[in-house]
């Protein structure tokens, strides 16, 4: 078996990152953390997940992301699947965040897109079917 097991990002402030992941995952808690240094910059860093899946968060980033609507290299975002797409709206939206790209809706799944608090693009997908092929339909 293989799985992904963390994303390590570099954030510009942990508390107000945590705001957006606790809203979207709140039976998430912080793990551990500590400090450290990032090529000579004194860092904080802490992991929030569950047991067995996490992000960390690295504090002190400066300067801005990638314009998403580019083709410039990096990351275009990540994707957590949900068990009820409507919660993590609803909790993300109370918490203050809009919805960035409305994913939209098919037979066997529904997706959405929010920028966190660092323009990380962060996608929530429901799947409404087990079944692979229906899963994973390709147009």
């Amino acid at each position: 078996m293989m799985r992904l097991e963390h994303v390590n990002l570099v954030v510009r402030d942990i508390e107000e990152t945590l705001v957006f992941y606790r809203a979207a995952f709140p039976h998430w808690q912080v793990r551990g953390g500590g400090k450290g240094s990032w090529y000579g910059e004194p860092r904080d860093w802490v992991h929030f997940g569950d047991d067995y899946n996490y992000l960390t968060f690295n504090d002190s980033g400066v300067g801005e992301n990638r314009d998403l609507k580019s083709v410039v290299l990096g990351l275009s975002h990540f994707a957590f699947v949900v068990d009820d797409l409507d919660a993590v709206v609803r909790r993300l939206v109370k918490a203050g965040f809009e919805i960035a790209i409305d994913g939209g809706n098919t037979l066997h799944r529904k997706n959405i897109y929010f920028l966190d608090p660092n323009g990380f693009e962060v996608e929530f997908v429901q799947y409404l079917s087990d079944i692979p092929s229906e899963r994973n339909l390709y147009d």
